[in-house]
């Protein structure tokens, strides 16, 4: 009779700009393509993974990147009650062998369409968001895409460490808008949308 070996997986933990955020790198694909954001238990039902970390007591958001998962708690819960329980989730999960994300639930490529007079803005918009700002914001744990565009307002999704996080609205003001400002003249204000 021969035993199964176990695989080691060692799996690193950052901090995001969101102290209610923590930011896991398992060290391997976590998603192919896009990003999926599981802002409750409930979203979450399309992911065997992002189900095993909301059974975490604390978990109240899951955002799957391509080699990253982020994990917001409650206020009562403390990072150094629930984290090994949350690393041990994302450990099984992987382990498993069982799907990220099962059925029809696929992730997601991120930005609204956008059909009409201001399309090529539109696209000048998501250009920009893909080639400078999703990266910077990838690195913190987090994703903001297009959400929409009305009389040079923009409207922009936070997701995964950007929902919630004390230092977004500096980045929406400061970061985002001056830098679609610069770029696009059209844009005279950057705006989020709730979930």
């Amino acid at each position: 009779m021969q035993q199964r070996k176990a695989r080691v997986m060692f799996i690193q933990t950052e901090s995001t700009p969101n102290p209610a955020t923590l930011k896991f790198l398992p060290g391997q694909t976590v998603l192919d393509m896009g990003t999926a954001d599981f802002p409750t238990p409930e979203s979450g039902a399309p992911s065997p993974l992002a189900r095993r970390i909301f059974d975490v007591k604390g978990t109240t958001a899951v955002f799957l990147g391509n080699d990253f998962v982020t994990v917001t708690k409650d206020e009562g819960a403390e990072w150094d009650h629930i984290k090994p329980a949350i690393l041990g989730a994302i450990m099984e999960h992987f382990q498993s062998g069982a799907p990220v994300m099962e059925g029809e639930g696929q992730a997601a490529g991120g930005h609204a369409t956008h059909d009409g007079p201001d399309s090529a803005i539109v696209d000048q918009i998501k250009e920009l968001l893909d080639s400078r700002v999703r990266p910077a914001v990838a690195q913190d744990g987090g994703d903001i895409t297009f959400h929409g565009f009305e009389r040079g307002i923009v409207y922009l999704h936070m997701q995964g460490a950007c929902a919630g996080c004390p230092s977004s609205t500096l980045t929406l003001k400061m970061g985002i808008e001056n830098l679609l400002r610069h770029y696009i003249p059209e844009v005279v204000e950057v705006r989020p949308v709730a979930a």
